[in-house]
């Protein structure tokens, strides 16, 4: 094995039956000290606090905090030595390249790479209605997720993979009878969010996309990640976090002409 010191982490916090999923695919074999939040710390991103209490836990560490938090502290402090990080299983997926930045199961994968240290953020998708996540999930509706997980981590650092990318984002469907297989994925770009005003002085929002998470109606082809994991797969979209730089022309002249303090002529 690659890897012999696991942190594992999440955004739905410690107690949450899918990083308890992930910890038992993981603790046979590795060293797993988990460093999460003490609650549901859902949609943070890769939100900073300024300082964070920290409990210990019968999984290692609960933090009162985000999970970039958790990184942040595992990795500088309480786990120094971890050699990889694992974030979730986070009850819901987290599908598409507007989602990422917004997903604080992707945003400690996200951190762990500037830390030079190989990440899996691991999310599975929970079918039904706009109420899917009142669902009360099952460990074992976790197991294409954690045998996903453990594939990885047992293999992808020796194959190298982590030499050219910073973290996999992995995204399973619940489970069933029947084995998923796995198809390398990238994000999808299908971005729908709407705004509308409620009439009491608010605005609401929506995401269309979780009406269309079935074979006939998903807007996406074959080869991202939301059309494996309705196609019954488990996506791996293999990512890299700098955020990349373009050369631009028209730029570099307006950096030319730029004159200090009033550049309008």
């Amino acid at each position: 094995m690659s890897a012999d010191r696991i942190l594992l982490t999440n955004d739905d916090g410690i107690d949450a039956v899918g990083l308890r999923a992930l910890r038992d695919a993981l603790a046979d074999d590795y060293d797993v000290v988990t460093v999460a939040p003490t609650g549901d710390r859902s949609s943070v991103g890769r939100a900073l606090s300024d300082g964070v209490t920290v409990s210990e836990h019968e999984l290692g560490y609960a933090v009162d905090g985000t999970p970039v938090d958790c990184v942040v502290a595992g990795l500088d402090e309480l786990v120094p030595d971890a050699d990889c990080v694992v974030a979730g299983c986070n009850e819901g997926a987290n599908l598409g390249s507007y989602v990422l930045g917004r997903s604080g199961t992707v945003s400690a994968a996200v951190e762990a790479a500037f830390f030079d240290v190989p990440a899996v953020a691991t999310s599975m998708y929970v079918p039904g209605d706009e109420d899917w996540w009142r669902r009360e999930l099952e460990p074992g509706e976790f197991d294409h997720a954690a045998r996903a997980t453990r594939y990885l981590v047992d293999n992808a650092v020796d194959a190298d993979v982590f030499e050219a990318v910073d973290y996999l984002n992995v995204n399973a469907p619940i489970a069933d009878d029947d084995p998923a297989p796995m198809r390398i994925t990238r994000p999808s770009d299908w971005y729908g969010m709407t705004a509308d005003h409620d009439g009491n002085g608010g605005v609401t929002f929506d995401d269309p996309i979780w009406g269309r998470m079935n074979e006939s109606e998903v807007p996406d082809p074959v080869g991202t990640d939301r059309r494996a994991v309705v196609d019954g797969e488990v996506s791996v979209s293999p990512l890299t976090v700098p955020h990349g730089v373009a050369a631009n022309g028209a730029l570099d002249g307006l950096a030319e002409r730029y004159g200090g303090r009033d550049s309008r002529d």
